[in-house]
């Protein structure tokens, strides 16, 4: 075990782990073994295992939620934007996210992270929508569609199927670009 590792791939790993094994697999030693290196190395870049999963949880929300609205915020168009969120959330690592909810379950710090996740690719999500129905409850629906569906599929105990989901996506942009929001109720 001569390898050197940095800090993001250690954080990669992470996650491939998560999406792998779950919340119960993401383990030191599984960590180490699939960068092949020693526990010593791990300890070079974080002072204990409660540290790494503090920095894991924070490097997946910045790489897979920060970065990812800072970008799309600067696409001036919305109607694209909604087609770049659709095609991430297809792309997501969809086991380390449902693994993430899992651990979010049982510990308060990941909770509040997976809070600020869910918040913001809601607003994304939301702003791009009003852009494009200028009315807020029809947007707001239309967020809160996205984002059920992305937490239902990654939730669900059912064979993932990347297909159906992007069937299900396609029939939530047509519905859209068809104006049926209109008869969106104001809800309660």
């Amino acid at each position: 075990m001569a390898s050197v590792a940095s800090r993001e791939v250690y954080f990669e790993t992470g996650l491939d782990v998560l999406s792998d094994l779950g919340y119960g697999g993401l383990k030191l030693a599984e960590v180490c073994n699939r960068l092949g290196v020693t526990t010593g190395s791990f300890y070079h870049y974080f002072p204990n295992w409660s540290a790494y999963t503090t920095e894991l949880v924070r490097h997946w929300m910045r790489v897979r939620t920060v970065h990812v609205v800072d970008t799309l915020r600067a696409e001036p168009d919305p109607r694209r934007r909604i087609d770049m969120l659709v095609q991430i959330g297809l792309g997501l690592p969809h086991g380390a996210e449902a693994a993430i909810r899992v651990w979010s379950a049982i510990d308060p710090d990941v909770r509040d992270v997976q809070i600020a996740v869910d918040q913001q690719r809601f607003e994304i999500i939301y702003e791009s929508a009003y852009e494009i129905l200028r009315h807020a409850r029809q947007a707001q629906v239309f967020a809160a569609w996205a984002v059920y569906l992305l937490v239902g599929y990654e939730q669900a105990t059912l064979p993932r199927d990347a297909g159906a989901l992007e069937w299900i996506a396609a029939q939530m942009i047509s519905a859209l670009d068809s104006g049926r929001f209109a008869s969106v109720p104001d809800g309660s």
